[in-house]
């Protein structure tokens, strides 16, 4: 099939100027791209059509060629520096697309620098619940590494600039051709940095960093919980060759009360009381996490399990203002051993409970009996 004009395949002009042609191209090129008409043939020759347009009509040696001698002139190498058999279909798009969309399009070429950031660091802090309420300031000490004074962080000897990598020119990223498509991946040698050191710093051997003990001073905000993890920036490991630093992250763990079991803000405590102070009510004091006390009535009657609530008595919460609340549940404790008046007392007791026929205790054993005689 034979060749369509160029000028067509572009629908411009033979006077079109270079803009209008790059444009015209450029819409063409969004329309039919391979990623986004997967599966099109129909699209991907088009596609494959203009873009031989674009890199004829776009040079000003080969348009003249081509407005000269037609599709003669690219044909059996002819035209000389304009022969487009020998053309790099994969190579060219690739630049097309980063000239016309930014290096980010199609895989483009990615920043010299975002291989050379550090390492983040992880530094676990165990803490107790009563700092956890508080808050607290706290040296830690880690080993990490930090920029080299000698070089500044660049690697090279001083008085000495860093060259481009030899093996990608400085791009960062080679390139290889996979059929039509182009294939581009992190340079081997340059990791990336698109940078050689041809004189290493004799202090960090070309690292741009040394290994040191740190020491820093961390706060702990009020009200974190097991598990918190806290990122303080830039405070990891050093980038090599004037990269950025990491991050370090603190992962809290909060140790195990005597007295207090945590969920969320909210606090719990277990208080046992007698089976008299359960019938015949109480007022009973309980520790606070802020080290206080408080007071709180058992009224008469009260169930095992039962439990009461003070408010604002819990956890402070980690963002935002506001508390938890202290919630204290009673346990009926049932003496295990008894001297002779206990035993005296409650059997009289029980002469009375008997006779008095708690309703309660009636109705299940009613229940049962029903059950038993189904």
């Amino acid at each position: 099939m034979a060749k369509r004009d160029y000028y067509d395949v572009l629908g411009v002009s033979k006077g079109a100027t270079p803009d209008q042609i790059k444009s015209a191209y450029r819409k063409l090129a969004v329309k039919y791209h391979p990623d986004k008409n997967k599966g099109d043939k129909a699209s991907e020759d088009k596609f494959k059509e203009a873009s031989e347009a674009y890199h004829v009509l776009s040079n000003a040696e080969r348009k003249q060629n081509y407005d000269n001698f037609g599709h003669a002139a690219f044909e059996n190498g002819g035209g000389g520096r304009g022969g487009f058999s020998n053309f790099d279909f994969s190579s060219h798009f690739s630049d097309i697309f980063e000239d016309f969309f930014g290096e980010g399009f199609g895989g483009g070429r990615r920043s010299r620098r975002s291989n050379n950031r550090g390492s983040d660091l992880r530094y676990d802090l165990s803490i107790t619940l009563e700092e956890a309420y508080s808050g607290k300031k706290q040296d830690i000490k880690f080993s990490s590494s930090e920029k080299c004074e000698t070089c500044k962080g660049s690697g090279s000897k001083p008085g000495h600039n860093v060259g481009s990598c030899s093996m990608c020119g400085g791009h960062g990223q080679v390139r290889s051709s996979q059929g039509f498509f182009t294939v581009q991946q992190t340079c081997p040698q340059c990791s990336g940095s698109g940078e050689e050191i041809t004189n290493p710093c004799s202090s960090c051997g070309g690292q741009g960093k040394k290994q040191s003990s740190k020491r820093l001073s961390v706060t702990i905000p009020k009200g974190v919980d097991d598990g918190t993890r806290i990122r303080l920036s830039g405070k990891g490991e050093a980038g090599t060759r004037g990269g950025s630093n990491g991050d370090l992250y603190l992962f809290i763990n909060v140790y195990s009360h005597d007295l207090f079991k945590r969920s969320d803000e909210n606090l719990f405590f277990e208080c046992p009381i007698s089976i008299a102070d359960a019938a015949l009510g109480t007022s009973i004091e309980i520790p606070t996490i802020d080290g206080g006390k408080a007071k709180i009535k058992i009224p008469p009657g009260t169930q095992s399990g039962k439990q009461f609530r003070l408010r604002g008595k819990g956890m402070p919460y980690m963002r935002g203002s506001g508390m938890g609340d202290l919630y204290i549940q009673v346990n009926t404790e049932v003496p295990i051993s008894l001297n002779k008046e206990q035993k005296e007392l409650l059997e009289k007791f029980r002469e009375i409970e008997n006779e008095k026929s708690n309703p309660s205790i009636k109705k299940f054993f009613q229940k049962a009996k029903s059950f038993w005689k189904s």
